[in-house]
């Protein structure tokens, strides 16, 4: 048995949600799926399979399957690889725990075991080590505490060496959602006993399964032997929280305009679509205005060719893309003059040229994220012009009436305060507290709604 692999996930987070067991009986499963006279299998061909898995078939009908699935392929005829079956299998199943009221140990479902007691080989991706070290160097390397022993070498085990006292991730967990852990709870001092190193992790483990991060078969010995497939695994998690902290609709109304303006269905399923399906569906909104005529559906089979990430350059920075960027067949080639091009957008390399080819999901949804950061494309046409010289500009008004077409909610605010003010400041008492009650209800913290025209 020593010889025995297994089944093999290029994910080392993914491959860390289960036994070997559980990948074979699943992988079982996802072939059998598959119809006699069919290539592939479909994303039609899953809620019958799907309806009978554990930890699903308790909460979830087959239709509640087709419906999720729906979501997020519109096209049911669709082939769907392994990996993508076991992300949808994971995402059912936390639907599943949501739809029974949080409760995990469901009838019939199956604890994981530890990795330790598995004949599981687990493979570490060098690429996703390089940008994670890469991603610490450079959030944290001011940081008046980890500056001591930042930068790390991308190349080495020093990642591993210095995750040992815990005080990296809780750091991390930090830069990822500000304000998650007091830092003054934090074992800082050079020489840590077991307790102190102890107590560092259960608060990071604490802290990340607080802010969204799925915690499958890690403990905080774990971390103390900083087990480099559960701690890259955990460390993926933490960075692409930080890197989709934007997109949702309170921190980013703008992408209220990914929907048709009339259809409250829509906007009703954009509130609640998670981040990482908020950010697919932005990448198509701009591929398909740029002429793309397929639907990105994944970050690792549909983006290998690196054709969508052409159209998405050159509908958001056309300025610095050119038509090769799309005329280019080859895969290799195009992956570089891609990555090319999102540098001069100064996005961050998480990516090279072989991840894009070879898949990378993480990497690759990391990429995306950041040129979303750095160029969303979303209000264009809400864009102040460029006020040159501020008296000839001004002067025609034109300037001004942008101004206060795009800011006219504010503006009513404004003067309407202005307008309680005042007759504060005139001691119209009486007219002060009528604009109170007017505009401010009690219990209401509402703007000021605009008078009908």
């Amino acid at each position: 048995m020593s010889s025995f692999i297994g089944v093999l996930v290029s994910d080392p987070w993914l491959q860390s949600q289960f036994t070997q067991v559980q990948l074979r009986t699943l992988q079982t499963k996802f072939t059998s799926a598959k119809r006699s006279d069919a290539e592939h299998v479909t994303i039609k061909d899953l809620p019958p399979v799907m309806e009978e898995l554990r930890g699903i078939q308790e909460v979830l009908t087959e239709e509640d399957i087709t419906n999720f699935l729906s979501e997020s392929y519109p096209d049911m005829n669709q082939s769907i690889e392994f990996e993508q079956f076991l992300r949808e299998y994971l995402s059912l199943k936390a639907k599943g725990t949501s739809k029974s009221g949080g409760q995990k140990n469901l009838k019939g479902s199956v604890s994981f075991l530890k990795a330790s007691t598995t004949t599981l080989l687990h493979v570490i991706n060098e690429s996703e080590k390089i940008s994670y070290v890469n991603h610490i160097n450079n959030f944290l390397g001011d940081d008046p505490f980890l500056k001591n022993f930042l930068p790390l070498d991308p190349t080495s085990n020093d990642l591993f060496n210095l995750i040992g006292d815990g005080v990296l991730l809780c750091k991390l967990i930090n830069i990822a959602v500000p304000g998650t852990i007091d830092e003054r709870a934090i074992n800082t001092k050079k020489d840590l006993n077991p307790w102190e190193r102890n107590e560092n992790h259960t608060l990071c483990l604490n802290s990340a399964e607080a802010i969204g991060c799925t915690l499958v078969n890690i403990g905080t010995q774990d971390l103390i032997e900083a087990r480099p497939h559960l701690v890259l695994g955990l460390l993926s998690q933490i960075i692409k929280i930080q890197l989709l902290a934007d997109l949702n609709l309170k921190k980013t109304p703008e992408l209220l305009e990914l929907v048709a303006d009339d259809n409250s269905k829509e906007v009703e399923d954009l509130v609640n679509l998670a981040p990482d399906k908020m950010l697919l569906k932005w990448m198509n909104f701009h591929i398909k205005k740029a002429g793309y005529k397929k639907t990105v559906t994944n970050f690792s089979t549909d983006v290998k060719d690196g054709e969508a990430y052409a159209y998405l350059l050159s509908a958001l920075a056309p300025e610095h893309s050119s038509t090769t960027l799309i005329e280019t067949t080859d895969p290799k080639e195009r992956a570089k003059k891609v990555l090319e091009t999102a540098e001069k957008l100064d996005c961050t390399r998480y990516v090279t040229s072989k991840d894009i080819v070879e898949g990378s999901a993480n990497l690759n949804l990391a990429f995306v994220a950041e040129i979303f950061q750095h160029r969303n494309g979303l209000s264009s046409n809400n864009v102040a012009p460029v006020i040159e010289d501020t008296p000839g500009d001004v002067r025609t008004g034109s300037v001004l009436l942008v101004v206060l077409d795009k800011t006219k909610s504010y503006v009513s605010l404004i003067l309407s305060t202005a307008y309680g003010i005042f007759c504060y400041l005139m001691n119209q008492s009486h007219l002060f507290f009528l604009y109170l009650r007017r505009n401010f209800p009690r219990g209401s913290n509402r703007i000021p709604r605009e008078k009908p025209e």
